[in-house]
């Protein structure tokens, strides 16, 4: 009795032993996973840097970034930061300037409801990318608990002062309704960036 129970228990203990190297055996220790989304992301720097190095977005092409406006290292002013506690969408389209793209970040100039501002975008805390000329979309998660910390300094964000060349009235809005679209148009005759629901712009 002692040795088939022996017997037996030695096979499951084989048995687990050989799942476990198994298992072993098929993990992924390179992580594809995360080395794909950080070519993906890699995509999204390329594309912005090509846009700052030319100045102006080729064709029809314009952008519709998400971020997540409580990661670490996002630099916004406290209004935005105070409406946008969790994330924001911005359009990179007609007027935006001093587009500057570096190794871990990016950083734009655009202007809300004609309000000049600056902002500093990780490309970590980046959630969504869609350029709807060509219906492209990325998106990617963002860890809130590697992102919630406080920034160091008080400073959250900047506002900086116009451009010479930056022309306040000329108009840059975005519906966030085609069917209000020219009742938009006249509202937000000013506005040079706009704050939008991706959805919205998705094609179907």
């Amino acid at each position: 009795m002692v040795s088939l129970w022996n017997f037996f228990s030695s096979r499951w203990q084989w048995f687990f032993i050989i799942k476990w190297i198994d298992t072993l055996m098929n993990y992924d220790h390179i992580r594809y996973d995360i080395l794909a989304k950080e070519a993906l992301r890699g995509l999204v720097k390329v594309v912005l840097s090509e846009v700052a190095s030319i100045g102006s977005l080729p064709g029809e092409h314009h952008f519709y970034i998400t971020f997540a406006t409580n990661a670490r290292g996002v630099r916004i002013s406290q209004n935005l930061r105070k409406n946008y506690p969790e994330k924001m969408t911005i359009v990179i389209q007609n007027q935006f300037w001093d587009l500057k793209v570096l190794d871990n970040h990016f950083e734009v100039g655009l202007s809300f409801s004609n309000v000049p501002e600056r902002l500093v975008i990780p490309f970590n805390a980046i959630k969504g990318f869609y350029d709807p000329s060509v219906n492209f979309e990325l998106e990617f998660d963002v860890h809130i608990e590697h992102i919630e910390e406080k920034l160091e300094g008080g400073n959250t964000g900047k506002v900086l002062t116009s451009p010479d060349n930056f022309d306040k009235n000329q108009t840059n809005s975005v519906s966030q309704d085609s069917s209000k679209k020219k009742s938009t148009k006249k509202q937000n005759k000013n506005k040079m960036a706009s704050v939008i629901s991706l959805d919205n712009f998705r094609k179907k």
